[in-house]
């Protein structure tokens, strides 16, 4: 893998933490038109809800969903711009 690819080359964190449902996608919406197409973005999310609205959001957005991960109350998600 490339270190492009890599999760660990991000190119833009959003934070949202302290936000509630909409507002994390909202923010990851904003966040990602403003990345390159094969870049990645890292969203920080405390919202419960947050892990099933992202794999949502990034299946119907056609963009990857690189990690979600929990730790505790935050959510750390890492999602690659397809388009």
């Amino acid at each position: 893998m490339s270190e492009e690819n890599s999760v660990e080359t991000i190119a833009l964190k959003v934070d949202a933490s302290g936000l509630k449902c909409p507002m994390p996608v909202i923010r990851a919406k904003k966040g990602i038109s403003t990345v390159e197409i094969g870049q990645n973005m890292e969203i920080i999310a405390t919202d419960p809800g947050a892990m099933a609205d992202f794999k949502a959001w990034a299946r119907s957005t056609g963009n990857e969903l690189l990690l979600a991960e929990q730790n505790g109350d935050v959510f750390r998600f890492v999602i690659r711009r397809l388009k």
